[in-house]
This record gives structure tokens, sequence and C-alpha cells, in this order.
């Protein structure tokens, strides 16, 4: 190397500097897209918005030059002149092992449909540090909105920064901070139309395995549960306490259950059903054709148990989607987005181990 010459760094090549792209071309820009698809600039910006008022074979020819220009919308400089993040933050109590996968898929899939990014927070520690880590979220730059899926504050008191907060802010209290449903999110009036229909099927004799009595569903489900056998005039066999487990239920069967003279089961989840029908089985004892069983949740194994079990299916997702709907709206200054009622995200599903009580012969005695 002769003197004056400046070393060439490793890896660098001649012609135009790599910007990025394998090919060293600059990324396409929306006024390449504008012009291959035959519209403005600005008829592309309401394409990426996913503008519903849009002619439909526009939005199919301004689709067909953004795949084939590979374009990708430039988030930084779109921030800069909208003041805009595009990102939302959805926040859980303590920690993110147990996420509740359904509602957050639903929430993701909205948010990314409407061309948000999703952040998941969790609010761990002691009230300082969570109040800390809650005034960094409710900056602008961090956040266009923020949906929590737990109460911000002490009871309906809210803490200074989220009342006066600039940025949007959606409070769904669906948990508590040990990740136990409250509120609404709790209810569990389905339940009576199950013992209904069972009643309906000649069962009068019947017995509870309850879910862990801090849980709010699951005193709700007992509480459902006592008040539908006193309406009805039916018998209750047996209120057993258990623990969410297929353990809890699998010991209520055996130790309580199959002595009490029970011909249906309400389990307070589909996992203690699990339990339940297994310790019966386990006896000898058959699920439906002497016991009926039904559990609730809809857990991806219930449809392949067996028997197969009849459950109270929760639409998860739709509250997920429902409520980034919801927060969506404030961002945008738009109408509040009327939410379902809960009692109609709830569905029965009936399936192999409910039937009808021994001996029982419809429009006949038993």
């Amino acid at each position: 190397m002769t003197d004056g010459q400046v070393p060439r760094p490793r890896g660098a090549q001649n012609g135009n500097a790599r910007n990025g792209n394998d090919n060293g071309k600059k990324p396409p820009t929306i006024y390449e897209v504008a012009r291959l698809a035959g519209v403005s600039h600005q008829t592309v910006s309401r394409f990426l918005r996913k503008d519903p008022a849009m002619r439909p074979e526009t939005t199919e020819r301004v689709a067909r030059a953004v795949a084939e220009l590979g374009y990708r919308p430039n988030r930084a400089a779109r921030t800069m002149r909208t003041r805009r993040t595009n990102r939302i933050a959805v926040i859980f109590p303590g920690s993110t092992e147990r996420l509740p996968a359904r509602i957050l898929g639903g929430a993701a899939a909205a948010a990314h449909e409407a061309g948000y990014l999703l952040d998941v927070v969790s609010l761990e520690g002691d009230a300082a540090a969570r109040a800390e880590r809650l005034e960094a979220l409710l900056q602008p730059e961090s956040a266009d909105g923020i949906l929590s899926f737990t109460t911000l504050g002490e009871g309906d008191e809210l803490p200074a920064a989220v009342a006066q907060s600039r940025v949007p802010i959606l409070i769904d209290g669906v948990y508590d901070d040990n990740m136990r449903s409250v509120g609404a999110f709790a209810d569990s009036s389905l339940a009576a139309d199950v013992l209904r229909y069972l009643a309906g099927l000649g069962h009068r004799r019947f017995a509870h395995v309850t879910g862990a009595p801090g849980w709010a569903s699951a005193r709700h489900r007992r509480a459902v549960y006592e008040a539908t056998i006193a309406e009805l005039g039916l018998e209750s066999c047996a209120v057993v306490e258990g623990d969410w487990s297929a353990g809890s239920g699998w010991r209520a069967a055996r130790e309580v259950i199959a002595g009490s003279g029970a011909t249906a089961v309400f389990a307070a989840s589909d996992h203690v059903a699990y339990g339940v029908i297994t310790g019966l089985q386990s006896l000898g004892i058959d699920v439906p054709g002497q016991v009926s069983v039904f559990g609730w949740d809809d857990a991806d194994l219930s449809k392949y148990f067996r028997p197969s079990l009849t459950t109270i299916a929760v639409d998860r997702e739709r509250q997920g989607r429902e409520a980034v709907h919801r927060l969506l709206a404030m961002v945008r200054g738009e109408p509040d987005v009327q939410r379902t009622d809960f009692s109609e995200l709830n569905r029965i599903v009936l399936r192999e181990s409910t039937g009808p009580a021994p001996g029982y012969r419809p429009g006949g005695a038993r």
C-alpha cells in the first residue's frame, strides 16, 4: 500500500454502498407504489390505513403493487410525521409466565389487522415499582393507547398519572394480581342452563366439585349451582372443595361422589372434570351411563377426551379482539364500541359425557 492510500475496511465493495438490501437498491417508496398502481400516494396511504371506504378494485391494485415491489411502510418516518407510534401496550398483572393465550391472541390479531404492533407488559413488584413502570408507559412516545386487563389503582381510585394521561387508556379489569378472573369475566350464569338441561333428562341428584375458593369464578359457579338446585327443587348430594386440578376431581369422585347417589356432576373446570371422570371410571362407574359429568372452559383436550366432555366454552379470543377495538376507537376519537354482553360470549357444548339419568324414559316414569 503506497503512502496516502486509505485502507479499505474489510468487507467494503466497489460501487454503491449497500443499504441493508441484498441487491444494494434502496427500498421502494410510497410514490413508486402509487405509480405502479396508477393512483395517488394519498390513496396508497389510505390503503395502508385499511380505509374501509376504498373501492375494492383500487384496494386490489394497490395490494398488487405493494406485493410486487416488496414495499414496507417506514414506521419511524410515519411516527415523526403523525406523532403516532402505531403501537399499543397491553397490561397484565404479575408475571408473563401465565398470560391468557386466547385473550392475548385475539387482542394481537385485532391490533395487527389495524396496523398496530402490540407490546405485552406485566406490572410486577411493589406499589412504587408498578407506578414507575406505569408512568413510563404513559408517555406519548411509548404507545398510542394502553389496554389494561387489570385494575391500575386501589379500588375505583386511579393514580394521578393515569387520570391525567394524554395517552388513551382502557381498563377492562379481567384479572387480579394473581391472574384470577374477576368482575363480569367471572360470570357463571350459563351453568344454570346446563343444570336445567340435565334435570330435563331426569337427573334429580347432583354433586359439585368447586374450584379454588380464592377465585371469584369458583365462588360464582358454586353460587349458581346452589341457587339453581334450590330453584328447581333438586337434591345436592355433595359439594366438594377442589383446587382446579384433575387430582382434586379424582379424589372427589373416589372419596365422595361415588357413594353419594348423585347421577350428575358439575365440575368447576374441564381439568377437574377429567379427574372426576377418570376417578369414577377407576371404580367401574360408567360415564355417562351411570353418572353424567360436565365442566367449564372447553379446553383443547375436552373434545378428544373419552368420553368427550360436555362443557361451557368461553370465547376469550373475541374478548381480546373487542377490547382492542374499543381502545382503538378511543385512540381515533370515535364513538365507543358497544361491548358484547359477557353472557353472549359463553356457550354450551354438548358432548358424550352427559346423558339421561339411569332408567329415565322420555315422556314416561323413571
